[in-house]
């Protein structure tokens, strides 16, 4: 991007998928500063290891030392061994410090989304000498600069008070006596998406984060929250899609890699299927009687499959959000029947009407027995959309309960299932009401 014209590196920002590498750090060079860091920012830790690996040392240096330490150890997780100790021999000694505590925590636990650098008070100073102490503190890179917290001497959280408040209240009016005691806070080993539906639960800007002892470790902005929402949205649908969780954009992800993330899926799919084959193969002699029957195989089971993903996709949303938790599996259960069978009933009924158009039209010829055909097909439909919808809604609580990820109840996964228990309904109903005439 050498030739880049002023009006190219304006549009920067939405060209950056489509570039290379190199397209992205010479873009970068050519930003001005201001502008240069604002980008900087709103990439992906990958993006930002990636662009600091295709500069000079110098240059390398200057940006790992212009991030918070939580965005620093996001950078030193996404590089290799050899390539997290040249950028750690980059950030001054206290930063460095504090990116090393980061990284003992687990990427998705509260501690590694946290930032060590927060505004603080102590209880019993007053609201003019915490307003200079705090006025001191703005040209340090804050994780938030709408709240303070005030700590004991052990570093234990005793509240928290915001700079509006501070600005409002009186100046002889001690800290303790202004701020909100009942801070919400969470734990420092939290999961990360626990800590979003506290942010979303609260209308929250920024958390503090205290270990065992109450004692305060960081902050965790609304931001950072922000990234963790579309990272766990991303790996929910890719996992609903019967995909592995990709862990890196499409188009970062190597050939082989996407294989092995696809492959193992289809494998365990393909080898649910073969039950498929094997349960026409038990009914083979009730298709040679009746061929008919056949002809509404795919129907029966696609709906049963489509209801089933339906259902789960619906479930999985739900307890990833915390609308619904494992107590309430029974009042799912009770509902999804419910919902079931009726859609089951209102597909039925169209399939019925379905046979009894065609016979009459002369699309196609069902026999003398095409009323008992259409009843068949109707119930069997009921049946089938009935289980797939119960299949689809409890087995995310079955996975949760297991301690699994319920998106990994598929909606490829629960139409495998219902695909083999289909036929069987299918292929009963046909055997109770057809009995005696078509079998």
């Amino acid at each position: 991007m050498t030739d880049t014209t002023p009006v190219d590196l304006a549009s920067l920002r939405t060209q950056w998928p489509a570039l290379t590498h190199q397209e992205r750090v010479d873009g970068l060079r050519l930003l001005p500063a201001a502008e240069a860091h604002d980008l900087f920012h709103t990439l992906s830790a990958a993006d930002q290891a990636a662009l600091i690996g295709g500069l000079s040392q110098p240059e390398a240096a200057i940006w790992m030392r212009l991030l918070p330490p939580d965005d620093a150890a996001d950078v030193l997780q996404a590089v290799t061994p050899r390539e997290r100790l040249r950028l750690e021999g980059m950030l001054d000694r206290n930063t460095l410090r504090e990116t090393t505590a980061l990284l003992a925590y687990a990427e998705d636990e509260a501690g590694g989304l946290m930032n060590p650098r927060f505004p603080r008070l102590r209880p019993e100073v007053s609201v003019d000498v915490a307003i200079r102490y705090l006025r001191r503190q703005t040209h340090k890179p804050l994780a938030t600069l709408y709240y303070a917290y005030v700590l004991d001497s052990d570093q234990r959280l005793l509240g928290v008070v915001s700079f509006a408040e501070l600005l409002a209240a009186p100046g002889e009016k001690r800290i303790d006596q202004i701020m909100q005691r009942d801070a919400i806070s969470v734990s420092e080993h939290a999961d990360q998406e626990a800590v979003a539906r506290v942010f979303a639960t609260n209308d929250l800007t920024a958390v503090p984060v205290l270990d065992e002892k109450g004692c305060m470790r960081g902050v965790i902005t609304v931001d950072d929250i922000v990234d963790v929402v579309q990272e766990e949205a991303t790996e929910d649908i890719q996992k609903l899609g019967g995909v592995e969780a990709l862990g890196a954009p499409y188009l970062a992800v190597s050939f082989g890699k996407m294989l092995q993330k696809r492959g193992g899926w289809l494998s365990a799919l393909f080898l649910g299927e073969m039950l498929t084959a094997t349960a026409m193969g038990y009914f083979e002699n009730e298709i040679e009687k009746a061929v008919v029957l056949a002809l509404f195989v795919p129907l029966i089971i696609s709906s049963g499959g489509n209801s089933g993903s339906q259902a789960a996709t619906l479930i999985v949303r739900s307890l990833a959000i915390g609308e619904l938790r494992l107590r309430d599996w029974f009042r799912v259960l009770w509902r999804e029947v419910r919902s079931g069978l009726a859609l089951g009933a209102w597909l039925g009924f169209i399939g019925f009407l379905r046979v009894i158009l065609w016979q009459y039209s002369g699309f196609y010829e069902y026999g003398p027995h095409y009323l008992l055909l259409a009843v068949t097909v109707w119930a069997s439909l009921v049946g089938v959309v009935g289980f797939g919808t119960l299949v689809g809604g409890m087995l995310p609580f079955l996975l949760r309960r297991l301690g699994f990820d319920p998106a990994t109840s598929s909606a490829p996964f629960v139409a495998t299932l219902v695909d083999v228990m289909g036929l069987v309904i299918y292929f009963g109903a046909a055997i109770l009401i057809l009995e005696g005439t078509l079998l």
